[in-house]
């Protein structure tokens, strides 16, 4: 008996752990053209380069915009970025046991525009990014 309590109490613990982690079924993380993250969501927020170009992500101080969407080129992504002050560009990498990302860093409060280019896939996106406290 004491074990299947233990074993159901271990049980209830994983769920809720894992629930934890599931989506609340809120707003998205600006996934759409047109949808942005809001300030007080947890980093990073998602976009997905394939819907990004003319829209405006907002990301709060200090979180990051990960840059999906590009499996194939995502270590060939650079940025041209208006004001180099707000947000910083993470080139993608891979490290040979994984790839990882391209990415912005906020690194200040404002406005900036930030155009993206893919000389291996010829793509370019340009998008605006608001920095909020």
């Amino acid at each position: 008996m004491t074990a299947f309590v233990a074993t159901a109490g271990a049980a209830v613990a994983i769920t809720a752990a894992l629930a934890g982690c599931a989506s609340s079924g809120g707003t998205s993380e600006s996934t759409s053209p047109t949808g942005s993250a809001t300030a007080g969501a947890l980093p990073p927020v998602i976009v997905d380069l394939g819907d990004a170009d003319g829209t405006t992500v907002e990301v709060a101080l200090g979180n990051s915009i990960d840059l999906v969407g590009d499996d194939e080129h995502s270590t060939a992504w650079t940025a041209d970025i208006a004001d180099p002050s707000i947000v910083e560009f993470v080139a993608g990498h891979d490290d040979g046991s994984a790839q990882f990302n391209p990415g912005l860093t906020a690194t200040a409060v404002g406005e900036t525009e930030v155009s993206l280019s893919n000389d291996d896939s010829g793509d370019e996106v340009a998008f605006t990014v608001v920095v909020t406290e």
